[in-house]
């Protein structure tokens, strides 16, 4: 119960939040599965719902997208996806690197938690720290922003937000980054997916109980709640405040993975 609790809120809370600041279901809705579940199967299923929601959002601003920015960002984005995807599932196999004790609980830390919980605190820079605010991107360099979000959409789950980054950065105006990130994000969750289907759902999930698909059932209604509520407010908050927002959370459950409290 108490995990139904805990995935459902954060994924209703942050869906609304994510459909106008670009990026955080995914970022922090994995943390939530990772309180659970192992961490690639975390992972994995963070990706079911996130698919699920964007192609929920896509039906709600995808007309809005920029098709030539889409096909620019999300090819490159799609195809270095796989590979990300693919390096997860070796990172995966190793061992942990740290173990300690605190109150008799056993910790574990392994590479693949520490790649990742450090990803998610730079993550958290690009929207903190002011002086990233001030770049911009020319769109000739679309391709590479596609590539690098991509790559570590694949590896972490986390691709918000470098495809925020580039695409806010491009020139589009509120509704066009809206619809373009969301039909991107679609666009490359079908790709990893391919690639965490092979791997994780036939070797990782069937050490998980059923009750993991109902859970999966019910973040993604909860995430399609959180989306629906974040059309009615997208005019009314500001996009600053969100990031700053989200990018402590952030922080936070970046250190916890990576010093393997989470």
């Amino acid at each position: 119960m108490l995990s139904y609790v805990v995935v459902c809120l954060v994924a209703i809370i942050v869906s609304a939040l994510t459909l106008f600041s670009g990026f955080g279901l995914g970022t922090i809705l994995m943390p939530a599965f990772a309180i659970f579940f192992p961490l690639p199967v975390a992972i994995a299923a963070t990706a079911v719902v996130h698919l699920a929601n964007n192609i929920f959002k896509v039906i709600l601003v995808g007309k809005k997208a920029d098709w030539q920015a889409v096909l620019r960002f999300a090819l490159p984005g799609a195809i270095v996806a796989m590979i990300g995807a693919w390096l997860l599932n070796i990172l995966s196999t190793i061992p942990p690197v740290i173990t300690y004790l605190t109150r008799s609980y056993m910790h574990e830390i392994d590479i693949i938690k520490l790649v990742i919980g450090i990803l998610i605190v730079l993550f958290a820079f690009l929207d903190l720290l002011p002086r990233f605010q001030k770049i911009s991107f020319d769109r000739r360099y679309l391709p590479i922003g596609g590539a690098l979000s991509g790559f570590f959409g694949g590896l972490s789950g986390n691709q918000g937000a470098l495809r925020s980054a580039f695409l806010i950065k491009s020139g589009l105006d509120k509704d066009a980054f809206i619809g373009t990130g969301t039909v991107s994000a679609v666009i490359v969750d079908f790709a990893r997916l391919l690639v965490y289907g092979i791997s994780f759902y036939t070797l990782k999930f069937t050490t998980i109980s059923k009750d993991m698909y109902f859970l999966i059932a019910a973040a993604i209604t909860a995430a399609f709640a959180g989306s629906f509520i974040g059309v009615r407010l997208v005019k009314k908050v500001t996009l600053r405040a969100i990031q700053i927002i989200v990018g402590i959370m952030l922080v936070v459950v970046g250190i916890g993975i990576a010093s393997g409290l989470i």
